[in-house]
């Protein structure tokens, strides 16, 4: 696979991006009534990764849909996964099974950006009358980590009337309650990590995908409004960039470089420049790239 993949990535990376939300629910609980995820013991806000990798692959499916190799594989497309295996499986003339399996994996890999990028189970069987072949798992070389809030989260939840009646109880009624939780503000920080060896010998993940995905990660709130998410906007994108494939230094000693403080504790934030953040200095052969 390493000779196959000679074109990905060179260097490892590490990122951090912050993001805030005002008056709006970044990402809800469907255990919780659709609350903000918060953790219980500190009381600081949760974004979970399945959240940001979704808008990830929103905007590469909304600004590269048309170009080949930028399909996205995990998507509300009503298209089922096996079918999707099944189209690339029947392309594939190869009776050896080993070589088989190999060359779907490849070949998913090449046409599907987020296998490229996440990595995909791939469980469904590809089948034909003699053989079935499945691509496994396939681990993707870009990782992320849940977000967290800076500071502890106080979740409102907001009552609102409905002039639309939906059941035949309620059809006497002008008109109905409701209510949805938003946060009035929260800075939230996420760690990511991109991987050249697992580029290099799994996925193929090359400098075009890399760039996109700087481009997806800073553009990820334009094309995702709406009421319940309130106002998000990506603040800062600081990324690490080691001079080889393996790395240069251990990915926590790069985070702790970024230092977020907030300016006055007297009053709760409620913007940006409430905060301040601070980067340290990188050690010998990693960059610092801010966006």
């Amino acid at each position: 696979m390493a000779e196959k993949f000679e074109n990905s990535i060179q260097n490892r990376y590490e990122f951090v991006m912050l993001y805030d939300v005002e008056n709006g629910n970044p990402n809800g609980d469907p255990d919780a009534g659709n609350m903000p995820r918060i953790d219980p013991e500190t009381g600081k806000g949760i974004v979970t990764d399945v959240c940001i990798k979704r808008k990830i692959r929103d905007y590469v499916d909304i600004t590269h849909s048309e170009d080949n190799g930028f399909d996205i594989y995990i998507k509300q497309d009503g298209i089922l996964l096996n079918k999707k295996d099944e189209e690339v499986f029947k392309k594939i003339t190869d009776e050896d099974k080993a070589k088989k399996s190999l060359n779907f994996r490849s070949q998913m890999c090449e046409k599907y950006f987020d296998i490229r990028a996440f990595g995909a189970v791939m469980t469904t069987a590809a089948k034909d009358k003699t053989i079935s072949i499945t691509a496994g798992q396939v681990r993707g070389p870009v990782q992320l980590a849940f977000g967290q809030s800076i500071d502890p989260i106080v979740p409102r939840q907001i009552t609102i009337t409905r002039v639309s009646i939906t059941t035949k109880k309620d059809e006497d009624k002008d008109n109905t309650m409701g209510n949805k939780f938003i946060v009035p503000y929260a800075l939230y920080r996420q760690e990511g990590f991109v991987s050249a060896n697992l580029a290099h010998r799994i996925t193929g993940f090359d400098d075009k995908d890399l760039e996109l995905l700087w481009e997806a990660i800073t553009n990820m709130f334009e094309f995702d409004r709406s009421a319940a998410r309130g106002k998000m906007s990506l603040r800062k994108l600081i990324i690490f960039k080691h001079n080889d494939i393996l790395g240069n230094a251990h990915a926590d000693d790069l985070f702790k470089l970024i230092k977020i403080e907030r300016k006055d504790m007297s009053v709760p934030a409620r913007a940006f420049e409430d905060y301040s953040v601070k980067i340290g200095v990188a050690p010998e052969n990693v960059t610092i790239i801010e966006k």
